[in-house]
């Protein structure tokens, strides 16, 4: 998140960033991206005003536009990027085939299922 009360938090230091460090302003500039996507779609949901959502929607969209860029830039400049993103999705991948089958037509029906307790199961059903 931007720090615009700090005086010193948009100064260009003396020197160049190392690669690394560039890397790492890079994958700030995302998070950034992906905070600001959140903001802007929680702010079309809250609101009935369909101009309003239409505009904070766009908005969110070019976020997101910006979230490939910054990600491509930084696949360019890391050669091992792509592969560990790959087999991050690949990992998702195969838990997407084993959910699927697990809840498919040869799933026992009426079977319980062990599950993570949700906020709900905390409040007891308080609302």
């Amino acid at each position: 998140m931007p720090e615009f009360t700090n005086p010193f938090s948009q100064i260009v230091p003396d020197r160049k960033m190392t690669k690394r460090e560039l890397i790492r302003a890079l994958r700030l500039n995302l998070a950034a991206e992906e905070d600001a996507t959140s903001l802007y779609e929680a702010h079309a949901d809250a609101t009935d005003d369909p101009l309003a959502k239409k505009v904070l929607q766009d908005i969110a969209n070019e976020e997101r536009v910006h979230v490939g860029e910054f990600q491509r830039l930084i696949s360019l400049l890391l050669d091992d990027e792509d592969e560990l993103l790959a087999q991050g999705a690949a990992e998702v991948d195969e838990m997407a085939v084993e959910t699927t089958a697990a809840s498919g037509p040869g799933a026992t029906e009426g079977a319980e299922t062990s599950r993570e307790p949700t906020v709900g199961d905390l409040t007891g059903g308080i609302s």
